[in-house]
């Protein structure tokens, strides 16, 4: 009996070491405590943890992460960006060498404000670099205490690969476009606008994706006069690395300093008056933000309703700017997959509908338009000053 015992004992020795690797890879991956080195302008949390020092402990992207912090535990995908996310989800992202915050790890709701989600603090503006502060409530004063812990190893792999976007900051990357398109900049020619009147772009003066100075050329080649700077401050924009000497410092600007929150105040206000800024300026008009995708993306998606585009001219406009970015072609899996978790998702929740199947989208935008505070008469020159072609 006891040389039975002896032979049992040995085989679950063996089976304990076969199966080592197994076990270790779990431990690769310990619980990590943190803290919040800074907020972003968008209140995404950047930690104080490297992505780096993450990577060796036995993270990887694809993993899903259980994420503890302000007595809410949340579950959240490990990235190489926002985007590999639908829009309002959270996203644990470890931001890429190619990216100006290489190896930052940050957490963040893609389209939408953690740190506002979370009530830990409040934005405010400042008269000096970078033009704002985030003021902490009371009893996160003494700081913000995050728990990270694997939730599931590579359990969000499938879906990433449906989001694969890699992007360059070097121009010489992108051969088969041309310098309009590399700086996602192109006229809105949808069914209702005005010719030469509506244009879209990636930010002429903001440097961090390469791509300012191909903006700025286009912007003077196309003779802009009025400029919606969805994403700056007076003060950021000024403090733009030669923005004295661009041609878009010459033109009438207005800096919005918007939230990417569609539903929300900080960034219904401001269009508001941003539109109303344009209704009182001559055209060309341009809208931009910081890479032109999200609150161009969506701005220009209501103006393009509000008149009398088609769905699916709104859409392929929208999707315009995945393909200059990131390469993705039409009919693909990942074309599909970011209208699925983008636009398809946003403009009827904005729309305040299930679908947009048989809307009137005229009325819709319109709508959307009285609620954040614009009046008939406005709305009404909005439309003639976008419907007026100019030559």
């Amino acid at each position: 009996m006891k040389k039975l015992y002896r032979l049992l004992s040995l085989a679950l020795a063996a089976l304990l070491m076969l199966t080592a690797p197994a076990f270790a890879e779990i431990e690769t991956c310990p619980p990590v405590e943190a803290g919040i080195r800074e907020i972003t302008v968008f209140g995404n949390i950047t930690m104080d943890i490297s992505g780096d020092t993450l990577f060796s402990l036995g993270y990887e992207y694809g993993d899903i992460v259980t994420v503890d912090i302000a007595g809410h535990s949340i579950d959240m995908p490990l990235c190489k960006d926002y985007n590999y996310v639908d829009a309002g989800l959270f996203v644990f992202a470890i931001l890429p060498p190619e990216s100006i915050y290489a190896g930052a790890a940050v957490l963040a709701i893609n389209m939408g404000n953690l740190t506002g989600w979370l009530d830990i603090a409040e934005k405010r503006n400042t008269d000096v670099a970078p033009g704002y502060v985030w003021d902490y409530k009371d009893a996160y004063k003494d700081g913000v205490s995050i728990r990270l812990s694997l939730k599931e190893k590579g359990g969000y792999l499938d879906e990433m690969a449906l989001h694969q976007l890699e992007m360059s900051v070097v121009r010489e990357d992108y051969p088969n476009l041309s310098d309009e398109e590399y700086a996602n900049f192109r006229n809105i020619a949808t069914t209702g606008m005005g010719a030469n009147v509506l244009y879209r772009s990636s930010s002429p003066v903001d440097p961090q994706y390469g791509r300012n100075f191909e903006a700025d050329a286009a912007v003077n080649k196309a003779g802009i006069s009025t400029i919606m700077n969805l994403g700056d401050t007076e003060v950021s924009l000024k403090n733009f690395e030669n923005y004295a000497y661009t041609y878009y410092s010459r033109l009438n600007v207005i800096p919005l300093d918007m939230s990417v929150e569609f539903e929300g105040d900080r960034f219904q206000r401001p269009l508001a008056e941003g539109l109303r800024y344009c209704i009182s300026h001559e055209g060309p008009y341009m809208i931009h933000c910081t890479m032109g995708k999200d609150r161009t993306g969506f701005v220009c998606a209501l103006l393009e309703c509000l008149m009398g585009a088609s769905y699916d001219e709104v859409e392929m406009d929208y999707m315009l700017t995945y393909k200059n970015f990131y390469g993705v072609e039409p009919g693909t899996k990942t074309w599909e997959a970011i209208a699925d978790g983008n636009i398809r998702k946003f403009l009827p929740k904005a729309f305040e509908l299930e679908t947009l199947d048989g809307a009137d989208l005229v009325a819709c935008a319109e709508g959307y338009l009285r609620k954040i505070g614009m009046t008939e008469d406005e709305i009404s020159a909005l439309k003639t000053c976008l419907g007026t072609d100019i030559k």
